[in-house]
């Protein structure tokens, strides 16, 4: 509800101010402080493709240029996951666009890394729940995924994050993590 509201709010004043929602990354920062807030990417896609009538493409790139994302947590077990049953039952439209993200990010890992499947697995927005355990949403990764930048709360703790927990994104994507 809350990320919804911000979103609508930031959305209805970029507008009066610029007319266009295609600027509205160049005008405004998507800042996610951790995890909480990071249905914000999926709920900025719904609002740009279903409220706005923008491409895939297009909405992509706009929450891709507004987007930023400070983690906090080195601790794997303190990331936060999602229930996709869950998410089926209470934000099934988010659920599809968190689908839609996590197949064309996997087809671009496939292309980057061919027959690392084991990073397919590991990097994949949604953690299957290999072993029995159920399906989960992995909001961090839906965090780095959407922004354009990635860092920690200090120079080490970044350092730390690109070389463990977010080792597979930081060596996809370098230039993200600062």
């Amino acid at each position: 509800f809350l990320v919804s509201a911000s979103l609508q709010d930031m959305l209805a004043r970029h507008l009066r101010e610029h007319g266009d929602v295609a600027g509205f990354g160049r005008h405004n920062v998507v800042h996610l402080n951790d995890t909480h807030p990071a249905l914000a990417p999926a709920e900025l896609m719904r609002l740009l493709l279903d409220e706005h009538g923008l491409t895939w493409e297009r909405a992509w790139a706009v929450v891709r240029e507004a987007t930023s994302y400070t983690n906090h947590t080195l601790m794997p077990e303190a990331l936060e996951t999602w229930s996709v049953a869950l998410l089926e039952e209470l934000l099934p439209r988010h659920l599809q666009i968190l689908y839609e993200i996590n197949r064309r990010f996997l087809d671009e890992v496939r292309l980057l890394c061919p027959g690392d499947e084991a990073l397919v697995q590991r990097a994949s927005l949604i953690d299957e729940g290999h072993g029995g355990g159920e399906r989960r949403a992995r909001m961090a990764s839906l965090a780095i995924l959407a922004s354009h930048r990635v860092n920690g709360v200090s120079a080490l703790h970044s350092e730390l994050m690109v070389r463990t927990i977010f080792a597979d994104y930081a060596r996809l994507w370098p230039e993200r993590f600062c």
